[in-house]
This record gives C-alpha cells, structure tokens and sequence, in this order.
C-alpha cells in the first residue's frame, strides 16, 4: 500500500494539537522574580504570534478542534489558551502519547483524523501516532525526520498558522472561512451557512 502524502493526511484532520515552548512561542521562556509581598515567588512571561491567535480562530470556524499538550505547567498558557476558546488545555504532561490518546477517545476521533505539531524529542510519541505529524521549522532534527510536513516560518513566529493554514487548503475550506473571518463571522455554523 503506497504512503499517504502529506496533503492527504490533511484532508482527514479534525483535530490539531500542538506543542507550546518552541511552537506556540520561541522557546524561550522569560522568568522575573514576583514584586514584596506577592503569594507568587516567580512569574513566567512568554510571547504568542497574533497570526498563531488567528489561525486558531480560523481552525474553529472550519469545524476543527484544537489543543495543547505541553509539560511545562504556566499560567500564561492557560489564559492565551481560553482567550482562544482552545478545545483541549493539557499541561504538566511527560507522557504526552496517553494524554493524545485521551483526547482522541473523548472527541471521538481516529489518531488518522488527528494532527500533531512538535518542535522536540518528547513531542515524537504522538508525532508518531498521529495522522499528520508537523515539524516546526527550528524543530530539532529527529523531529523533522519524523514528521510529515514542515512549517516554513519557526516556533513563535508563525508556524502554527502555516499547519493550520495548510490543513484548511487542503480540505478547500481556507477561502470560505478567511471570507466569513473577515465579514466577522465566528463559528463553524456561519461558515456552513456562506457555503
């Protein structure tokens, strides 16, 4: 049976999860002592690319869920993740293959109708499993060996809207759903409707 090409594995996705340090942000992880008196004793600063933001609008409004599985444990990442309305907020997480597999079982969704997008070697399980393993482009090299595709912009600067902007073009849903985007719509009901 001939291997499935990266475009056809896109074709299927329903639900795309992604790493957070060196994906969703740079890598980098900035940490400031907590001013006098504060309950906390750190905080913890990152920065997300607006396109990233968007695309996972863009994600929603076409009917694909998303998630995050991570193994850090922030603050910073929850409040990005519910600004965003992310389906699956998964974090703390060194075996990130059962907590994939998990996700899978609650949606209701084959691992093939499932993408992953990793930048590092703890990310290769589920990159593994999944339908449509990602590689960021300053993803290590053992992990673009495993994936799929590749994104063309690094973690933090975009290349979470490459993946998801590759998967909606080819499920022919990126013009409709950047359509409604614009008029305002926000739901995957509106973009059925425009259909």
């Amino acid at each position: 049976m001939p291997k499935l090409s990266a475009t056809s594995r896109a074709r299927k996705i329903k639900l795309i999860l992604f790493d957070v340090d060196g994906v969703l942000t740079d890598g980098k992880i900035w940490i400031f002592p907590a001013p006098a008196g504060s309950s906390a004793s750190l905080i913890e600063a990152k920065g997300f690319h607006a396109h990233d933001g968007t695309a996972i609008m863009l994600a929603r409004m076409a009917g694909i869920k998303t998630g995050i599985i991570t193994k850090r444990i922030s603050e910073t990442v929850a409040l990005r993740a519910r600004d965003l309305k992310i389906d699956h907020i998964c974090q703390g997480i060194q075996d990130k293959a059962s907590v994939f597999a998990e996700v899978l079982e609650k949606d209701g969704i084959t691992a093939a109708e499932a993408a992953f997008v990793g930048d590092d070697v703890i990310d290769l399980p589920p990159m593994r499993q999944c339908g449509l393993a990602i590689a960021v482009k300053n993803a290590r090299s053992q992990v673009k060996a495993a994936a799929h595709w590749t994104t063309a912009h690094a973690g933090g600067d975009g290349a979470a809207r490459d993946a998801i902007e590759y998967i909606l073009k080819a499920q022919g849903k990126w013009k409709r759903v950047v359509d409604a985007y614009i008029k305002g719509g926000s739901s995957s009901q509106e973009l059925k409707a425009n259909s």
